[in-house]
């Protein structure tokens, strides 16, 4: 991600939460999506990524599953679970205020 400094602590959670709301990606297309909608300001790198991700999927709020890309490479898909939904709600709103 940018710097750290830069971004208050969870946001990461909060963007992959946000970017799985519109469908299941693998982690490749997480990172493409949040760094095609803040437009390049945020690159999300692997070393933050993938250990978020499996926080998410520890803490219920995503899941995740194997399927094939559509370049035919087996990856990991991860989906927003409801949990993960008013999870996403609750962060919303604290982020609002």
């Amino acid at each position: 991600m940018a710097k750290k400094s830069d971004l208050m602590p969870g946001t990461l959670d909060m963007l992959i939460l946000k970017t799985l709301t519109r469908a299941p990606q693998h982690g490749y297309g997480i990172a493409l999506s949040i760094k095609r909608l803040s437009q390049d300001v945020l690159t999300v790198k692997e070393g933050s990524l993938y250990p978020a991700l499996q926080r998410l999927l520890l803490q219920g709020w995503v899941k995740a599953e194997w399927r094939k890309t559509e370049t035919n490479r087996r990856a990991r898909y991860y989906t927003l679970t409801a949990a993960g939904r008013k999870q996403l709600r609750a962060e919303l709103s604290q982020f609002d205020q």
